[in-house]
């Protein structure tokens, strides 16, 4: 079994509340995260593929091919959005990472294993003390 990870870099803003909560409430929750007006991140993500090596090409998959479906399903829609509002697999889901890391897996999946191969990890990284890993479920 092979393993190939990409990594790619986008940018957005979110805020973490609970509708139901005051500022207040939202704060003690959230933290700084719960700002009224927002805050951004540069995230990295890591997207991992494992199967086996095709005997025609020697590739399990092309960098390039990885690196165009990331792009493509996820780098576009996210990068320079407002987690929150722009972005259409996130609608109805509070940003956590932790929600989306999962919901980037969910993206990506069908166009990763349709290709003969299996995702294997997403990794998001929002800042350079915190990341957050999900291998499905």
């Amino acid at each position: 079994m092979v393993y190939v990870t990409r990594k790619e870099r986008f940018s957005a803003a979110h805020r973490l509340y609970k509708p139901g909560y005051n500022d207040e409430q939202n704060y003690e929750t959230f933290g700084k995260c719960a700002h009224p007006n927002w805050h951004g991140h540069n995230y990295i993500l890591y997207v991992t593929v494992r199967g086996k090596v095709d005997p025609d090409t020697r590739f399990l998959i092309t960098i390039h091919e990885l690196s165009d479906i990331i792009k493509e399903r996820i780098i576009e829609k996210v990068d320079h959005k407002n987690l929150n509002l722009d972005v259409d697999f996130l609608d109805g889901i509070q940003p956590t990472c932790e929600n989306l890391s999962m919901a980037i897996w969910k993206e990506l999946k069908p166009y990763i294993n349709n290709l003969n191969n299996e995702l294997y990890c997403v990794r998001l990284e929002e800042t350079e003390n915190n990341f957050f890993e999900y291998y499905g479920e």
